[in-house]
């Protein structure tokens, strides 16, 4: 176990974390509820006790680029609903004390280095902490989506994960241990450093590696059949998909895939669609696409999107616009601006 895990384990419920950061410090239930909310989603908040005897709030955020740490630490036991997320995904790894989690129809309890919960933005929730701190991150929900059609093969569509993290699991522990660096991390900067570009690109890459790849969703299977980690996947459809990628800014061409791979066009269409879930051409647009947003991402002032997209095989703009924008939910020349910007 690391030592950045050590740290985050040892904490009590009086040692806050990122206590640079503060947003919020009520032992008022309303004041609570509406700051809390105006960083996270409107909810409501109840205390267990009528008169909320012991009640009180902490609230601690360092922002990123589509993430976010928080410490979150509520004194006494208190409810708190808010319905679904809707804008992000939140993990939650508790520090101190305990917590029930109701996510649609799952219900599970959290405790220090057993058990976490990875919150989706439309399944309805509902939870009691009891006297509990926790480090939360909160991903952007476009982030998660975009990057889990990329890795499935699919339009960007909703991506509903397994409320219950085992942080006894190697993945489990693996994401605690990236939370408690990411939280040293923000601590040793303060609030008035920020994290360089490629920095944020690569703390960004290994969250989404840990939720797409480490716990289980919607899409687990389709990400595992897209990129060919589904078991028995035939040798030919591996070394037609590895064709496929090693050639994406060539015209797609049937016999030349079906000689390298070693069977025929029909049995290779088939294979595709049994074991991929795509066909042939769909598999190959993904693959420019993910290659346009890639190179869009890491674009240098004056470059040319027309120019990227003939590059990598595109012959018409419209329909590569389109595609892209139903794949990343924003036109090529939206990520260009944001690289820029």
């Amino acid at each position: 176990m690391s030592a950045a895990v050590l740290e985050t384990n040892a904490i009590t419920p009086a040692a806050e974390r990122l206590a640079a950061f503060a947003r919020v410090t009520t032992d008022d239930v309303d004041e609570a509820a509406e700051q809390i909310g105006r960083i996270f989603c409107p909810h409501d908040l109840k205390p267990a006790q009528a008169r909320a005897d012991g009640f009180s709030a902490r609230h601690n955020c360092a922002d990123f680029d589509g993430f976010s740490i928080n410490y979150v630490a509520y004194g006494g036991s208190v409810g708190i609903d808010p319905g679904c997320l809707e804008r992000f995904f939140l993990v939650q790894v508790p520090l101190a004390g305990s917590a029930r989690i109701r996510a649609g129809l799952s219900e599970l309890d959290v405790a220090p280095a057993r058990a976490a919960s990875l919150l989706s933005p439309t399944v309805p929730t509902r939870m009691i902490w009891a006297d509990c701190a926790q480090a939360i991150l909160l991903l952007d929900r476009r982030l998660v989506e975009q990057r889990a059609a990329a890795l499935s093969g699919r339009a960007t569509g909703v991506v509903e994960f397994d409320p219950a993290i085992d942080l006894e699991a190697p993945s489990g522990r693996a994401l605690q241990s990236s939370l408690a660096g990411l939280m040293t991390l923000a601590e040793r900067l303060g609030p008035s450093e920020r994290l360089s570009p490629a920095a944020m690109a690569d703390w960004r890459e290994l969250l989404l590696d840990h939720l797409l790849n480490g716990q289980r969703h919607g899409l687990s299977d389709a990400i595992r059949r897209f990129s060919g980690q589904a078991e028995r996947l035939p040798r030919a459809l591996r070394a037609a998909r590895d064709h496929l990628a090693d050639n994406a800014g060539e015209p797609l061409d049937l016999e030349e895939l079906a000689c390298v791979s070693g069977i025929g066009i029909r049995a290779l269409q088939l294979g595709f669609r049994r074991h991929f879930g795509v066909s042939i051409s769909q598999m190959l647009l993904d693959m420019r696409l993910a290659g346009l947003h890639a190179r869009l991402a890491q674009a240098s002032a004056g470059i040319s999107i027309t120019d990227l997209a003939f590059d990598l095989g595109f012959t018409h703009l419209g329909r590569m616009a389109g595609a892209y924008r139903e794949k990343f939910g924003e036109t090529p020349s939206a990520t260009l601006r944001r690289r820029m910007s």
